[in-house]
């Protein structure tokens, strides 16, 4: 629940921002235009970005043959998690990850890589799975797909405003906001939101299985494995989908906030775990 109160408030900041930055820039006109340009880029990421992502990572349908026990697990998993089973995709990436997209659970897919189904147990992809599931179920990717048309939406209006806030042409002032502080603000805002719905996958995946130690071995293994084979292909745009960062390992070596989280699609691997294997289900 803590969870989700962060994302519903984080949402509603974001939101926020994008609107007063069309206001402040635009009056009333600059508003509408803000809400118009919010409106339609979520209508088409809503409709195709699922196409768009499982395209640009060259993934494939899992065979029936080949894949039959990949299948019947998700299957299964997909059963437990009390929704509609996916589509199962393949990615040829010897990179180890794995990443669930969809508008709904009508219309959701999970992919893996070659990768991931080469080096974790059954029991260890089945927690990744679970995971991909919860994120399903709990509508992370349409929550994520509205949070990053509104960063989108951010910079889009700020460089349009940015050298236009007056009859006397760009200030200072309005090109620092427009073109630095409202996109920083919206890209951060967008990542907090991406290392939440993380947790609450994490923790919603392990409930739905029961094994948080499986989950929890599986992303030890994943940080590893990312790290020596890091996923070339993956882009910042779509790093955040995957249950690890394609990029290679993100761990708070020290304990406490540290600023550099900030800037993370996932939180620090460490934290995922140990919340894992404190976790009673």
């Amino acid at each position: 629940m803590l969870n989700q109160l962060k994302t519903i408030l984080l949402l509603g900041i974001i939101a926020a921002i994008a609107v007063a930055l069309g206001a402040m820039f635009g009056g009333q006109t600059g508003l509408y235009i803000a809400l118009f340009f919010a409106l339609l880029f979520n209508v088409g990421a809503y409709f195709f970005s699922a196409k768009i992502v499982l395209w640009s990572y060259k993934a494939k349908e899992a065979d029936k043959d080949t894949h039959k026990t990949l299948i019947e697990m998700v299957h299964r998993v997909a059963r437990q998690a009390n929704i509609p089973a996916p589509k199962v995709y393949v990615i040829p990436d010897a990179s180890p990850n794995a990443f669930a997209t969809g508008r709904n659970p009508k219309h959701a897919a999970v992919a893996y890589t070659e990768g991931i189904l080469r080096l974790l147990s059954q029991d260890e992809l089945e927690g990744v799975t679970a995971h991909e599931l919860a994120h399903v179920r709990n509508r992370d990717i349409l929550i994520m797909t509205i949070a990053a048309v509104f960063a989108s939406t951010i910079s889009w209006v700020g460089h349009i405003f940015a050298f236009g806030g007056d009859d006397d042409g760009p200030n200072i002032l309005s090109i620092v906001i427009g073109l630095i502080v409202a996109p920083l603000a919206a890209m951060m805002l967008q990542l907090a939101i991406s290392r939440t719905r993380e947790f609450h996958a994490d923790e919603t995946g392990a409930r739905i299985t029961r094994k948080p130690r499986a989950l929890a071995d599986a992303l030890t293994r994943l940080e590893t494995g990312i790290a020596h084979a890091p996923m070339t292909s993956a882009g910042d745009a779509t790093a955040s989908l995957f249950i690890a960062n394609p990029f290679g390992p993100t761990r708070n070596k020290k304990k406490g906030f540290r600023f550099s989280t900030l800037f993370m699609t996932h939180p620090p691997m460490d934290e995922r775990i140990e919340r894992l294997k404190k976790l009673r289900v």
